[in-house]
């Protein structure tokens, strides 16, 4: 069950929160990312595999995660699955629900975690007295879209090893950006669940993991990876622009 957290004034704010160089308040002046106080005034605690929202459910807020990590998936009538993004502490999750206030995804939590919930009501009341606000909802429309696009491509145009090692370093770099260690990291998602994003089975993304394992380019143990050769991973995905 969710578990609603109210913001007090010892607790983070956008102002002082270690992430807001990353999350909503990126690029703002410091003078307008101060009034982003007034906006987040709860936060809510999902336990590991508990959902924040489902498909259907009305849109009254986004969500920015503050710790943990929340994978979003669709489901048709049949109950097929198909995951379509994993998110990491300091990125925003929900946007999709946005055009008909409906929420067109499932968002569950890969582990326990925390996110902070921007009511859109009051998002826009607040957008009339803060102009860059409006400018930050482009940037994350726009990422929204990016993020679809890269799915499609990874889905569409390139072989499985290409996908799993593009997969591993888009993950290396945004842990870079938190300041964790690009090489060396926890695997929050399962391998079926990595398979199931990229369009593989899971028997070949554990057949993949072995072979890169085997070649060179990563340790791995159960859910821990570390990277050995990143260029050699990028040629591989054919990121490698050296």
């Amino acid at each position: 069950m969710q578990k609603k957290i109210a913001v007090t004034p010892e607790s983070t704010h956008c102002s002082t929160c270690m992430l807001n160089e990353i999350c909503l308040p990126l690029g703002m002046p410091r003078s307008e990312v101060s009034k982003l106080d007034e906006l987040v005034k709860e936060r809510i605690r999902i336990p590991k595999g508990k959902a924040l929202f489902h498909l259907g459910d009305k849109t009254e807020a986004i969500y920015g995660i503050r710790s943990g990590s929340l994978k979003t998936q669709l489901e048709d009538s049949s109950g097929q699955v198909q995951i379509t993004g994993f998110l990491l502490p300091g990125e925003i999750i929900g946007m999709d629900g946005l055009v008909d206030n409906r929420h067109v995804s499932h968002a569950i939590a890969l582990e326990d975690s925390e996110v902070c919930v921007i009511r859109l009501d009051e998002m826009d009341q607040l957008a009339l007295q803060v102009p860059s606000l409006q400018w930050q909802f482009r940037r994350l429309m726009s990422k929204e879209i990016n993020r679809a696009h890269q799915l499609v491509m990874t889905l569409g145009a390139l072989r499985s090893e290409q996908r799993l090692a593009a997969f591993l370093i888009n993950l290396s770099q945004r842990l870079a950006a938190l300041g964790y260690s690009p090489t060396e990291f926890i695997l929050r998602m399962s391998r079926e669940e990595i398979g199931n994003y990229l369009g593989l089975t899971l028997e070949t993304v554990s057949r993949l993991f072995s072979r890169f394992a085997r070649e060179g380019f990563i340790r791995v143990q159960q859910r821990e990876v570390h990277i050995l050769d990143m260029q050699g991973l990028r040629q591989l995905s054919g990121t490698d622009c050296g």
